[in-house]
């Protein structure tokens, strides 16, 4: 028997592997884009194949396709998405920019199934692609899988990360620290500010997400091929809309300006700017937990995280803040991913924009990347470390930077005199204070108290 068949489009006819489910057109992209061999996002083809069943229901009620042409999209559309749907979606990332040839292994897909279980051809052109062009159900997938991805997988992990963090801020308020600024010695804080101060950063991160849905809600699909809306019906904008917030539970419109939602990335250019400030923070937060971790004799020792696997393969006992450290890597690649998306999002030429593959590709990449670290550092990395108090107490006893809290009193110049001599000679602050001033110790302790200095003020 052939492991092969003879398949058509409209270039002519080449060999298809027998068992494979789609078609030539799928075949053609699978020999001409040999480069990274990195499928379209398994959230990607799920949008599509979603947006697909959308698109029959929709044509259905507009009496474009029939009711059993229909059906049987739908349901093919219901068990690709129970199966291990992506052996069957083998076109590499690196592709013709509009995703056409990602559009068309769908139809194709689904018109091989949609056949069967109807019994009669079901056409991958005329029937699935029905009312559509790749020019608008790839942006529009782009949308659909980006927003979707947000909320099923990245808001919630940031509130949990928020959630995980304020708790822990409650459990460690007791503990004072020196704080740094320039990694330098400054005046204390608690570590509950610290934390706080992490959750806050991570809130608004959510809060600004969460104000992008909006636009990335807003869809493409109607304008067809340039904007106009040419073979599509009327109301299908509207219709597809509708089904489609059925399917996934997430209100989904169409767009004010096809137009403009065809031939520019806009939105997911502003959505990955977005990711990159959230990843900005993760990276300030992994990197605050990797010093105050450092050590644990030589460096800061405030903390110790979770040890979770050795460091080294030549070091014995060495164990490294890895959660942190992937952390940071994953912020380093979703700032990259934003890069290539900006360049990506300028090649908007006239009535569309053709680097649309690689921008589904990075900005899926940086949502999953961003959920994932943001849950490891939550449970991993923050709910779990030990502060070490006699570090904190040790570094505070010696800091010099505290005499600012006599500056009202005893003035500027004087209180820099204060903090050299302690420094240069090694003593607590208090005591150098206690001689260069006519302050009592009972004062000095008053005033110098760090967990009083942690409340501001004067």
């Amino acid at each position: 028997m052939s492991n092969t068949r003879i398949e058509r489009d409209s270039m002519g006819q080449l060999q298809v592997p027998a068992e494979a489910l789609y078609g030539a057109q799928t075949q053609r992209a699978v020999e001409n884009f040999p480069i990274s061999h990195q499928r379209m996002p398994r959230l990607f083809i799920r949008a599509l194949l979603l947006a697909k069943a959308a698109a029959a229901q929709a044509n259905l009620e507009l009496e474009q396709i029939s009711e059993g042409q229909s059906q049987a999209i739908v349901g093919a559309v219901k068990e690709l998405l129970a199966s291990d749907y992506m052996t069957h979606f083998p076109v590499d990332i690196f592709q013709t920019g509009s995703g056409t040839s990602t559009n068309m292994n769908a139809n194709e897909v689904l018109a091989t199934l949609a056949t069967r279980l109807l019994g009669e051809e079901v056409n991958p052109n005329d029937h699935v692609n029905c009312g559509q062009s790749s020019n608008d159900i790839i942006p529009t997938t782009i949308h659909v899988s980006a927003a979707l991805a947000l909320h099923e997988q990245l808001l919630p992990a940031l509130a949990h990360l928020v959630q995980v963090t304020e708790h822990k801020a409650v459990q460690v308020h007791a503990f004072v620290k020196t704080g740094r600024t320039h990694l330098m010695d400054a005046m204390p804080v608690r570590m509950s500010q610290v934390l706080n101060g992490w959750a806050q950063q991570i809130r608004a991160n959510i809060e600004h997400l969460q104000g992008l849905q909006p636009s990335l809600q807003a869809l493409a699909q109607g304008g067809t091929a340039v904007g106009t809306g040419i073979n599509a019906h009327p109301e299908f904008a509207a219709r597809f809309s509708r089904q489609l917030s059925t399917l996934t539970g997430v209100q989904f419109a169409p767009g004010k300006d096809l137009f403009a939602l065809i031939g520019s990335q806009d939105t997911a250019v502003a959505v990955s700017g977005q990711l990159k400030a959230t990843a900005v923070s993760l990276m300030k937060i992994a990197n605050d937990l990797r010093w105050m971790n450092s050590g644990p004799l030589a460096g800061l020792g405030e903390i110790e995280l979770e040890a979770l696997q050795p460091g080294s393969s030549i070091m014995p006992g060495k164990v490294n803040p890895v959660i942190p450290e992937a952390t940071a890597m994953v912020a380093a690649q979703v700032i990259g991913n934003d890069a290539t998306i900006t360049v990506a999002g300028q090649s908007g030429n006239f009535e569309l924009n053709v680097m649309l593959p690689i921008i589904a590709q990075n900005l899926l990449s940086s949502i999953e990347l961003l959920a994932n670290a943001s849950r490891l550092l939550a449970d991993k990395a923050i709910a779990s470390f030990k502060v070490n108090e006699s570090r904190l107490q040790e570094a505070l006893s010696r800091n010099p930077i505290l005499v600012t809290a006599l500056n009202p009193i005893i003035g500027y110049q004087k209180a820099a005199e204060i903090a050299k001599a302690a420094y240069k000679q090694g003593r607590p602050v208090i005591d150098v204070a206690l001689e260069h001033t006519d302050l009592q110790r009972s004062e000095l302790e008053v005033l110098l108290n760090p967990e009083k200095l942690t409340a501001g003020g004067i």
